[in-house]
C-alpha cells in the first residue's frame, strides 16, 4: 500500500470548495475538504442524518448554527456536530487554503 498526504494534491483552481473522498462504508465517511474563501450559500442549512466530526488540519473557519452559536476553528480544532444539527460555514480564510478532516458517522 502507497501512503498519501493529506496536504498533497491540493487543486490549483479553488473556484469551488473541493471534497474528496478517502473513506467510505455503510457507518462512516471520511473526508478531505478544501475551502479558500468559500462558504455555505446564504439560504439552507446542512441538516444532515449522521453525526460529524470535523477537524481544521491548516487554515481556519468558521461554523454558524441556527440557534444563535458560532465556532471559529484553526488549526488543530475540532468539533463534533450531532446529526440534524442544522449549521452552515459562515467564514473560510480567503488568503490560504483551509483543509478540513470531516467524518460522518
Amino acid at each position: 500500500m502507497k501512503p498519501e498526504n493529506i496536504f498533497e494534491s491540493i487543486p490549483g483552481n479553488l473556484d469551488k470548495e473541493f471534497f474528496e473522498q478517502i473513506i467510505q462504508s455503510e457507518h462512516v465517511n471520511i473526508e478531505r475538504i478544501i475551502s479558500k474563501g468559500h462558504r455555505s450559500p446564504e439560504s439552507g442549512w446542512f441538516d444532515q442524518k449522521k453525526n460529524e466530526w470535523v477537524i481544521v488540519l491548516r487554515g481556519e473557519a468558521t461554523i454558524h448554527f441556527e440557534d444563535g452559536d458560532e465556532s471559529h476553528l484553526k488549526e488543530g480544532s475540532h468539533i463534533n456536530i450531532p446529526a440534524y444539527t442544522r449549521h452552515k460555514v459562515s467564514w473560510t480564510d480567503p488568503e490560504t487554503e483551509t483543509i478540513w478532516l470531516a467524518v460522518h458517522y
